[in-house]
């Protein structure tokens, strides 16, 4: 079955959020509507609709003009077996002590290591983008630097690859928190496929606004690998939940994002312990001020 995408970018949450709700009412009806911010600082959002069939090009102008958008860029997509593809693609990622895996490249897992399993077929982190590589990093330099996480979570965790690489090596549960109901559902999956039930409690959440978070709480180490605009918010109450000497690690940032959540952290009482570049990525280890 043929699947179509129709694209455009506007200014402003609210206006992109307004079009993207008017999408749902076209016929044919879209399988699904995303908006999403542009990150790279030009305050776009881009609306996007799929569909099983051609949408209506003349609707889609109309929303376009009603809503102060770009012209839609319609598009057909091949039909293909997109996880096949990507495990075919995908090589394993060594993270310092940590190699992160598909359960295809099983028999590359070299002697020594931390192996981390996550399939292809999980969306949310395989390890391969510079954001989780450097989050790893980021953990197996506290570690080499003999920190030991006590008490730590994982926010906004995806597939929980980070709060998995923390239970690798350190004793103690670590939680897993994510705001998206399937991303929970994949991190748990994760962790049995891991062996580690018992020792990741994966928990739906927006940010730490959860009870068993907070009975949990303070922590002494604080994987946040989300946005700049989620980074941001959360600084106050990443911050208070920390305790005096313990580390965040954050990143989803691209490079010329870090010195504004730097800026944002730091009048918040913590400071840098430090920051790697992979690519156009920023990770950024911060400690909380005694």
């Amino acid at each position: 079955m043929p699947t179509f995408t129709a694209l455009t970018t506007l200014e402003g949450k609210q206006a992109a959020e307004a079009l993207g709700a008017d999408m749902e009412g076209l016929s044919p009806e879209p399988t699904g509507v995303g908006v999403f911010e542009i990150e790279d600082g030009s305050g776009l959002w881009e609306v996007g609709g799929y569909f099983d069939e051609e949408p209506d090009k003349a609707g889609l102008a109309l929303l376009a003009t009603m809503h102060g958008a770009k012209e839609f860029a319609v598009s057909e997509l091949p039909e293909v077996d997109w996880v096949a593809k990507v495990r075919r693609e995908l090589v394993p990622v060594e993270a310092g002590r940590f190699f992160v895996y598909g359960s295809h490249d099983a028999d590359k897992v070299p002697d020594g290591c931390e192996p981390l399993l996550i399939e292809a077929a999980m969306a949310f982190g395989t390890g391969h983008h510079g954001t989780t590589q450097g989050c790893l990093r980021a953990l197996d330099r506290l570690a080499n630097e003999g920190f030991i996480g006590k008490s730590v979570i994982d926010v906004g965790c995806g597939t929980a690859v980070l709060a998995m690489g923390a239970a690798r090596i350190w004793p103690g549960e670590v939680l897993a928190s994510d705001i998206d109901e399937v991303a929970v559902d994949v991190a748990r999956a994760n962790v049995v496929a891991n062996g580690l039930e018992g020792r990741v409690r994966c928990l739906e959440a927006a940010g730490l606004e959860n009870a068993e978070i907070q009975a949990a709480a303070p922590f002494d180490l604080i994987f946040a690998n989300i946005l700049k605009g989620p980074l941001i918010e959360l600084a106050p109450g990443l911050t208070a939940n920390l305790v005096p000497g313990g580390f965040l690690i954050l990143s989803g940032l691209l490079n010329e994002q870090a010195d504004e959540v730097v800026t944002v952290y730091s009048s918040n009482g913590n400071s840098v312990a430090h920051r790697e570049e992979i690519g156009d990525w920023t990770t950024l280890t911060l400690q909380r001020n005694a």
